[in-house]
Formats: C-alpha cells, sequence, structure tokens
C-alpha cells in the first residue's frame, strides 16, 4: 500500500514505499513496469501514472530461469569468495557474459561450473550474478553476486557511483598540466595535484553502434580522472579512477584528451612511436588496449564492512613497461 503523501509519479512512489526485505532496485522495478507486471487497484500500471495514498499495489516479480547458459570448466582467479559475492581477477581476452559471437568461454560459463549455477538470478539467463562489466580485453577485478540481497545491494552502490575503481593504463603520450593543447580542449581541466579531470557526456556513435563517442547534449554524464605515474618517451602509465562508470568511458575519455591507449583499436587513434624508438616494435604488436582493473572498492552488501581487493599488473602490460624503460 502506498503511504501518506506519495510523490506524483507511480516509479517514484513505489521506488519510495517497497518493501527493503524485497530487494527490488530502481532498475528492476522499472523493468518489471515495463514488462506489466506492476498494478494498481487491479490495472496494469504504467510508470507516469498518478498515484494516491491508500493505492494497492501488486508487484509480481517472475521466478528467475533456470540458466540454459552451459556451465564451462574454465579456470578463475579467485581474489575472495563467501556467502553472498566473489571477486575474481578476469584475464584480457574473456568475455564477462555470454552474447551474439559470444556464447561461450565467457566468465559466466566459467562461474556456472565452479557454483553449479548458485548465482544471484536478478540478472536473468545470460548474467546471473553480474552486476558491472569490464571489456573483453580489459583485464582485473570483477564483483559478481551470488544471492539475491548481495546482487542489489551491489547494484545501488554502482548506481550511487560509491564503489571505488582504479585502473592502470598505458597511453600515447604524456598528459602533462602545462599542455596548451589540453587545457583547450573542451571538458578538459585540471585538479591540485596534476589530476587530468574530463567531464563529457557519452553516447553510442551516430554511425558505429560498436563505439562509444563523447557529447554534449543527451547521453549520459562522465567523469573521469588521471594522473601520470610514471613518463616515457612518447607513453605514459597513468592511474584512471571513474566518478561514473559507462561504457568504454576511460578508453573514449583519454582518446578524447589526445592520449588515447596502447594497444586499442578502437579510440586509440594512428599514433605510433617513431622507428628507432626502443620500444617501437613492441608498442606497435601490443595486441589489446592496455587497460587494466587494479583496485575495486566497496561496502559489503550484507555485513556492511569495507572490502577493497588490488591486482598486480598482467604479464603483458608489465613487459610494456619494461620495453618501454628500456
Amino acid at each position: 500500500m502506498i503511504a501518506a503523501d506519495p510523490p506524483s509519479r507511480l516509479d517514484k512512489a513505489i521506488a519510495r514505499d517497497v518493501p527493503a526485505e524485497a530487494h527490488l532496485s530502481r532498475s528492476r522495478l522499472a523493468r518489471l513496469l515495463e514488462e506489466g507486471r506492476i498494478t494498481v487497484d487491479g490495472r496494469v500500471a504504467r510508470a507516469r501514472d498518478k498515484v494516491e495514498w491508500g493505492a494497492q499495489i501488486v508487484v509480481t516479480v517472475p521466478m528467475a530461469d533456470d540458466p540454459e547458459t552451459r556451465a564451462e570448466d574454465i579456470p578463475l582467479t579467485i581474489v575472495h569468495e563467501d556467502a553472498d559475492l566473489i571477486v575474481v581477477d578476469k584475464p584480457a581476452g574473456m568475455v564477462v557474459h555470454p552474447a551474439p559471437g559470444s556464447p561461450g568461454g565467457t566468465l559466466v560459463n566459467a562461474l556456472l561450473h565452479h557454483f553449479g549455477g548458485a548465482l544471484s538470478g536478478v540478472g536473468g539467463e545470460k548474467r546471473p550474478g553480474i552486476v558491472h562489466r569490464i571489456d573483453k580485453e580489459t583485464s582485473g577485478l570483477l564483483v559478481v553476486a551470488k544471492s539475491d540481497a548481495a546482487h542489489h545491494g551491489l547494484a545501488a552502490q554502482f548506481e550511487a557511483h560509491s564503489v571505488e575503481r582504479r585502473y592502470l593504463a598505458v597511453c600515447h603520450g604524456v598528459p602533462n598540466a602545462g599542455d596548451p593543447r589540453l587545457r583547450g580542449t573542451r571538458g578538459v581541466s585540471w585538479e591540485e595535484g596534476d589530476i587530468l579531470k574530463i567531464t563529457t557526456r557519452l553516447a553510442r556513435h551516430r554511425t558505429d553502434r560498436q563505439r562509444q563517442a563523447v557529447c554534449w547534449e543527451g547521453g549520459r554524464h562522465a567523469v573521469t580522472r588521471a594522473r601520470t605515474i610514471q613518463a616515457f618517451a612518447g607513453a605514459a602509465l597513468v592511474e584512471c579512477w571513474l566518478e561514473t562508470g559507462r561504457t568504454h568511458q576511460i578508453r573514449v575519455h583519454l582518446a578524447h584528451a589526445g592520449h588515447g591507449l596502447i594497444g586499442d583499436p578502437t579510440y586509440g587513434g594512428s599514433r605510433r612511436l617513431p622507428r628507432d624508438h626502443p620500444a617501437a616494435e613492441v608498442v606497435a604488436a601490443f595486441p589489446r588496449q592496455a587497460l587494466h582493473a587494479e583496485t575495486l572498492g566497496f561496502d559489503h552488501p550484507v555485513t556492511g564492512s569495507a572490502m577493497r581487493f588490488t591486482s598486480d599488473l598482467p604479464d603483458d602490460m608489465a613487459g610494456l613497461l619494461k620495453a618501454l624503460k628500456a
């Protein structure tokens, strides 16, 4: 039942008054509304419907589908596991969940084998337990929910942008606060400590739907910060952290700033090291975007305890840095 002084819109009223023990996030409620699974006084409701105090709301939550995605015996590097969640160090080259063109060999296939199917059903058949993801060719840390309560609690933290996510990346050129080109680039600013801040909106590219693009109207608000950890001739190791978490965000933002990632075939651009550079061949042959999800921090969604995990650079990126140092 809707409590007193409800918001004018039904979706906002339900989000306010839904019992906490139902573990229904705003995004989950929105999907249930779209699917016609919420009624008000017996009639199918819409998000923009008006609602009055005392209205009887019925939310029908379908049972999670039995996973049809097959379990596969794929090795996993498990950083942490408890009754509610698991933190995995994903290798580059592994897709997070099945999709057209990648029906198997994914992290979900490996997790289903590890757990025997015991994952949160909130994400649906193809994405059980998946709360966030990192790109196929990005390595590093990922948290997966084992229980529905953990799924909703983690999803709420990602939605509130309270999860700590730090990445290590190797980019073309060296971001420099004294670079007049950078200071004149729209959306780029500098904060104390020579921290590069990139603030734009991101949306699907107009002609290539597999890519994201910087825009200034529409799209979704996106903020990335980065600082140079080590500068080389023609490249830099940078630490990046996210205020928001949009698809390809770091890759698109650093490319917008003129410092695309080494090995990135989509956003890296045409920059190359001089042929006589000692690392020119290694850089040119690097097979993926040089991006690693190094740090992941969040509050445990059930116990409330603070959790923070780090991952060492994988061998390929460590080798890339060794070549650049030479």
